[in-house]
C-alpha cells in the first residue's frame, strides 16, 4: 500500500514537472503565437487553443488506459503523419523564434537561395523518416 502511494505521488510530481517545463518552452518562447503570426490565422486562435488542450488530454488518456487503436496501416500512417506535421511545425516555430535559419544562411554564405536551404532541410527530414519507416518499423 505504502508502494502505491510513493508511486502516485512520484508520478504525479514527475508529470507536474514535465508539464510545467513544457508549458514554459511553449509560452517563454511564444512558439504557438508565433506559428498563429506567421501562418497568419490570428481567427483560428480558439481552434489551437482547442487542440492543444485536447491533443494533451487525449495523450494522457493513452498514457493512463489500455487503450490500443486496431485500425491497420492507414491509421497507423495518418496517426504518425499528424505526429510528423506536429513536430515538424513545432521545430519549424522554434527555429523561427531563435532565427536558426536566417544565421545559418549568412554563415554558410546562401543569403539569397534560403528558400531552397529550408526545403533541402525539409526533403532531406521527409527523407530519412520514410527511409526509418520503411526500413526499419515495416508497417
Amino acid at each position: 500500500m505504502i508502494n502505491h502511494s510513493i508511486d502516485l505521488i512520484v508520478g504525479l510530481a514527475s508529470g507536474l514537472v514535465v508539464g510545467t517545463g513544457f508549458v514554459a518552452f511553449i509560452t517563454v518562447l511564444g512558439i504557438i503565437p508565433r506559428l498563429i503570426q506567421l501562418s497568419k490565422t490570428n481567427k483560428y486562435l480558439h481552434f489551437y487553443e482547442f487542440a492543444v488542450i485536447s491533443g494533451v488530454m487525449f495523450g494522457t488518456y493513452l498514457s493512463f488506459t489500455p487503450f490500443h487503436f486496431n485500425g491497420g496501416s492507414l491509421i497507423v500512417a495518418v496517426w504518425g503523419l499528424f505526429h510528423g506535421i506536429f513536430i515538424g511545425m513545432l521545430a519549424a516555430a522554434l527555429t523561427e523564434v531563435l532565427n536558426v535559419f536566417p544565421i545559418l544562411a549568412r554563415r554558410i554564405h546562401v543569403d539569397q537561395q534560403i528558400v531552397w536551404l529550408m526545403m533541402a532541410i525539409t526533403i532531406g527530414k521527409i527523407a530519412g523518416s520514410l527511409f526509418q519507416w520503411l526500413l526499419f518499423v515495416k508497417l
